[in-house]
Parts: C-alpha cells; structure tokens; sequence
C-alpha cells in the first residue's frame, strides 16, 4: 500500500498543478459573438471607447504637456476716500461718499450691515450706517428771507448790505436766542445742499438751534434755505478757500486763491454772495493756504464786514481777526465718521462748555454725523447744557 503510493506520487511530481480557473471554450465564444446583435453591441462599444480616448488625448491641444496649477488671491476693492476739494462740491463725485455703510467704516464695536449702536449719556442710542432714524421736529419759523433793506442788486445776485436804519444781516437773519445762565454749546453742520436726502433730514431731524452751512453750488440753493429757515434754522453760506496742495486738491471754480488781488477776491465773493439771500454769515471750506495770505483774508473780511456779514471758521483761522463779527470752532466732531468718534468729540464739546461756560463745533452732513447730533442734542438740557444757535457765539471786533 504505501509502495503504491509513492509511485503514485512521483509520477504526479512532474506534471503541473491543476488549474483552478473555469475552462473558456473559445469556440463557443467566437459563436456567440457572430450573433448579429451582439456583433452590433459590441461594435458600438468600440466606437465609444475609441471617441472618449480621441477626446481625452486629442481634443486638449495641451493634454500631455507638463503643467502646473497656481493658487490666485484677488485682493480686495480698496475703500473709498473720503471727499476732499472739488469731489465734495461737485455732484458727480457725491454718489461715492454719500453712504456710510462700508463695514470698514464703524471702527470697533461695529456690526455686519454697518450698524453700531452707541449709547449716550441720557441712555439714547445712535446706530450707524447711511439711515437717519432721529425723529422729525416740529417747525419754529424764522421771518422769511429776504428782510427788505438787507439787500441790493449785484452781479449775479442780490447781495447783503448794511441797511440804512443800522440793521445788519449778521442779526436780522440769526436766530433770536435768549441765554438761561447754563453752559452754552453750539454746533454747526455744513456740506448741506449737495444730497438732498441726507440735507433734508439734517433740517427737518436736527433742533432749530443747530446751524446750518450750505455748498454754494448746490441746486435751488435758494429753495434749501427759505426751508432751513422755515423750520427754523439759521444759515451760513460755505466759502471755498485755497487748501494746501491746490490745485490737486479744488474747491470749486470761484475759490478764493492766496495769490489773487483785492479786485479778484471782491468778483469772487460777489459770485458766491449773489447765489442766495437769508444767511446771517459766512465759513470756511478748506482754506489752510488761503488765510496764511495777508492781502487775500484782509480783502476777504472787508468785505463781510462791509456788508455786516458773520465769519466763523472751523479753527483754521483762529487767529485773524476782523468782518463784522466772529466765532472759531473749538472742534470738529466728525474727522472721523464713526458713532463712538462722533459721541466722543460731542461729549467733549458738552464737557469744554461745562469747564469755560461756551464751545462750538462744526462737523459734516455725514448721515451718521446727523444721527449723532441729533441724539446728543436731545439730552443736553437734560444735562444742565443750553443748546444755542452759532450766532450766539459771535462777537463783534474789540468785545
């Protein structure tokens, strides 16, 4: 038995294993395949095979050349700036400055949707971004402009002029005030004019007592003044001076320039004198150049106080002094054009009152600098400080 077993065994050694596999009967394949539908199924098949390699090789003028792939970051927009010169006078140049809702400019504390919301004092808030939600105020007509004797004919315009009786403009058309013996603050908002949104809810939305200072070249200036003054705001009227680094930086065609003579200064200023009636004085926009020129502001103040005419400046010519009375801003509120900035500059000009009995600041009709204002104002007689009109501030020469 175990002979046999050996040799069955040596004799298996030499062949090889068996094959797991199934056997493939080649002959029944090619049969099947000669069906005419399989034929035909198979044939398509092919086809398709052979277009996805055309279009996978051959259809890419690059396949098979090296290549490589790069990450690209877009940077982002830069913000716009903010107005400067001739962009704020100008009305193409208005739509890129008029909203307020870049995120970038709320600072810190501000929210998704440029709302930041700041409380006061008196436990109001401001929200910032481009919307006005202060409350409309209640008219306190001044006497509409213009008063008779205030004026005579000029150039372009009725100009302003002492009236033979002793009246002068720098009164008629201020805002009576009457002191109560508390601290005084006064704020002037110019700019006004150029938006007729954002101007028409700084005079409906801001306490008559608020000044008001508009671009004159601003459409139907006339129309926004006898407005201003109907709900009770006194008016100034906005004069371009030349800035550092004009012309680059442009106030506008009838600027008053360093260099220009006494003649040219007086065509100017009857230009922008003769563009409306019913203001009680004149400001500054931009001017640092211009009231270094001795000969140019003494040409300039002549006049206003020829014409018995108001100049306050936002503190940028402090110390020249002359028209027929005057008024330097402490401050200006909204350098920066955020809530916190804005309610801190105001604060501070609260708190100077309280220290030195009177302060005045000026700021712009930014939509978050009209909401500020008018929310900080409403708290201030709360706050032990009386809210005067500009007009107040003034003093005559030598006084």
């Amino acid at each position: 038995m175990f002979a046999k077993r050996q040799s069955a065994l040596a004799a298996a050694a030499g062949s090889p294993p068996p094959s797991r596999m199934p056997k493939i009967d080649l002959k029944a394949v090619l049969s099947f395949l000669k069906r005419p539908p399989v034929a035909v199924g198979a044939a398509g098949l092919l086809l398709f095979a052979a277009i996805a390699l055309f279009l996978t090789v051959l259809g890419d003028p690059r396949a098979g050349t090296p290549s490589a792939r790069v990450a690209l970051k877009r940077e982002a927009a830069p913000a716009p700036a903010a107005p400067t010169g001739l962009e704020a006078f100008s009305m193409g140049g208005f739509a890129a400055w008029q909203g307020l809702s870049d995120p970038g400019l709320l600072g810190e504390g501000g929210a998704a949707g440029g709302e930041a919301l700041i409380t006061l004092p008196d436990g109001a808030t401001v929200a910032g971004g481009s919307a006005i939600a202060a409350p409309i105020i209640p008219a306190q007509p001044l006497t509409p402009a213009p008063i008779a004797g205030l004026s005579q004919p000029g150039p372009n315009g009725p100009l302003p002029v002492i009236a033979t009786d002793g009246r002068v403009p720098a009164q008629a058309y201020a805002r009576p005030f009457t002191p109560n013996g508390r601290p005084r603050v006064a704020l002037i908002v110019g700019g006004l004019g150029l938006n007729a949104v954002t101007t028409r809810a700084a005079i409906e939305r801001l306490p008559a007592e608020v000044t008001l200072s508009f671009v004159p070249y601003a459409e139907d200036l006339q129309g926004w003044i006898d407005l201003a003054r109907r709900q009770g705001h006194e008016v100034l009227i906005e004069i371009p001076m030349e800035p550092t680094g004009y012309p680059n930086n442009d106030p506008g065609p009838q600027t008053l320039l360093a260099n220009a003579t006494p003649e040219d200064i007086d065509a100017r200023m009857a230009w922008l004198l003769g563009r409306a009636t019913g203001y009680f004085g004149v400001t500054n926009y931009l001017g640092d150049r211009f009231v270094t020129s001795d000969t140019g502001m003494s040409a300039f103040l002549g006049i206003l106080r020829q014409r018995g005419l108001a100049f306050f400046d936002d503190g940028v010519a402090r110390r020249r002094p002359g028209a027929w009375s005057r008024a330097s801003a402490d401050t200006i509120v909204d350098e920066t054009q955020t809530p916190a900035a804005i309610i801190a500059r105001l604060n501070a000009l609260e708190a100077a009152a309280k220290t030195r009995g009177a302060a005045l600041g000026t700021g712009f009709a930014y939509p978050v600098t009209v909401e500020a204002a008018a929310r900080w104002t409403a708290g201030l007689e709360a706050r032990g400080v009386q809210l005067a009109p500009a007009s107040a501030m003034a003093a005559r020469p030598g006084r």
